[in-house]
């Protein structure tokens, strides 16, 4: 049964019932205070299917990504944040899903990349990085800057790198953060590059290829960034 027993739809705009009779101003202020109820019911079920999508898709990256339950409680009560400041309406809820979770993944120092949850939500990364832009900005979120060593032990262990190959990748990346040679610049491409030369320097060389794949980032980005890193901390190794 229907709370407002149809009263809603009986009456249109005008306050006129079925018959076309003017109703009266009792009736008016019941009819006003149901269409007010009716108006919050939708929303509040709307919101509730929403949001119920939102933690299923949430969960389902979050276990693919191997998130820890911080994470993801995290990244849940960023989302409710994201409905309450009305930022999910125009946009898929997918898409926001992804950002809230690089968002969460940033401002707690897991290392995640936006390919990396692109290749899992089936989103666009440059989607996700749009929205993940805007959320940040809404709620004015402060994202510390990302540490580009925190990605070297995952792209050493994908491409079968050695021990000595991450630390001197690591050791490089402290002495470009010194040099002020982070800023303004991805930290992924960064850590690739820095992953790329060492690996040259050990005899286990990789291609740009195969590390910009493990990195998510272009050759192109790859190239850039190890010969600014050769250029300006005086590298003498041949790549």
């Amino acid at each position: 049964m229907r709370p407002n027993k149809g009263l809603v739809t009986e009456i249109d705009q005008y306050n006129r019932d079925i018959r076309g009779a003017k109703i009266s101003q009792k009736k008016q202020a019941q009819l006003y205070r149901m269409r007010k109820w009716h108006k919050r019911a939708s929303i509040a079920t709307s919101m509730e299917r929403n949001l119920a999508i939102a933690l299923s898709e949430l969960d389902r990256i979050a276990s693919y990504l191997g998130l820890p339950d911080s994470i993801r409680e995290s990244a849940a009560l960023l989302y409710r944040k994201c409905i309450k400041a009305e930022l999910i309406r125009g946009r898929l809820i997918e898409s926001v899903v992804s950002a809230v979770i690089y968002a969460t993944c940033r401002l707690h120092g897991i290392p995640r990349t936006l390919d990396e949850i692109s290749k899992v939500s089936g989103i666009e990364k440059k989607e996700i990085g749009r929205a993940y832009r805007f959320v940040r900005r809404e709620l004015d979120l402060e994202v510390p800057l990302t540490d580009p060593s925190q990605y070297v032990p995952k792209f050493t262990a994908a491409l079968k790198l050695s021990g000595k190959v991450q630390e001197k990748a690591i050791l490089l990346l402290k002495k470009a953060v010194n040099k002020g040679l982070i800023s303004g610049r991805g930290p992924t491409g960064v850590a690739a590059a820095a992953v790329y030369i060492a690996s040259a320097m050990f005899g286990e060389r990789r291609t740009q290829k195969e590390v910009a794949d493990v990195a998510g980032v272009t050759e192109v980005t790859i190239r850039n960034r190890y010969r600014e890193l050769k250029k300006e901390l005086g590298l003498k190794v041949a790549l």
